[in-house]
């Protein structure tokens, strides 16, 4: 056991029960232990397997690679509409983890069989989704705005893509394509840090949140 990963255990104010009879199955598959992301991360040969985490209504077991799976009893599901690797399974108490005990075990233990073998989820690309006309309109008018958004990466180019295109509101989509302009041109993700100070570079982990406003 992880000394960071029991002070986060102690600091846990729901779902405590649920995630420690998690965590005992995991440890008795033989991963390693860690906090990473601020949630323990349980690893086979320093490759991510299994994540923990709780929520408002359920605690889950994340399977990083959980679409490569062959899912037997049909457990797992994306934990967001666009996930395309991660596969999770839900919890309410204590008793569906122990009924499923043997399952859950037999699901890790294919996940890392997954990463013996070396596969690779076939993660689609952000040059196959539509850009929304608005961002080409500001291309043809900002070549520098176009070269800065096609030297990010593909996930980053991926996030800005379905924040511009979730709106059915033109207006709207072009107000968020002109706030993060100046983003895109530093080279910054939706999510990265920018204003140095977070701890999970290029992450942002909310440190911005305590700086002080200027007189």
């Amino acid at each position: 056991m992880n000394p960071k990963v029991d002070a986060y255990f102690s600091k846990l104010k729901q779902w405590q029960e649920e995630l420690e009879q998690l965590r005992s199955i995991i440890l008795d598959c033989g991963l390693t232990e860690e906090l990473k992301w601020g949630s323990p991360c349980y690893t086979y040969d320093e490759k991510n397997v299994v994540i923990l985490g709780g929520f408002k209504n359920n605690c889950v077991i994340s399977f990083l690679k959980g679409v490569l799976l062959s899912d037997t009893d049909k457990l797992l599901v994306a934990p967001g509409e666009n996930s395309q690797s991660a596969r999770i399974i839900r919890f309410t108490n204590v008793k569906e983890i122990v009924k499923l005990k043997k399952t859950i075990k037999a699901y890790i233990y294919e996940a890392v069989e997954v990463d013996k073998v070396g596969l690779k989820v076939d993660m689609e690309k952000s040059k196959n989704f539509e850009l929304p006309n608005e961002l080409l309109s500001k291309f043809k008018t900002q070549p520098k705005l176009k070269n800065a958004f096609q030297s990010l990466t593909p996930g980053r180019q991926r996030a800005y893509v379905m924040f511009f295109s979730d709106s059915k509101n033109s207006n709207t989509r072009e107000a968020r394509i002109d706030k993060y302009t100046k983003r895109i041109l530093d080279g910054k993700g939706m999510n990265d840090c920018v204003c140095g100070l977070s701890k999970k570079m290029p992450g942002c982990d909310g440190s911005h949140k305590f700086l002080k406003s200027p007189k």
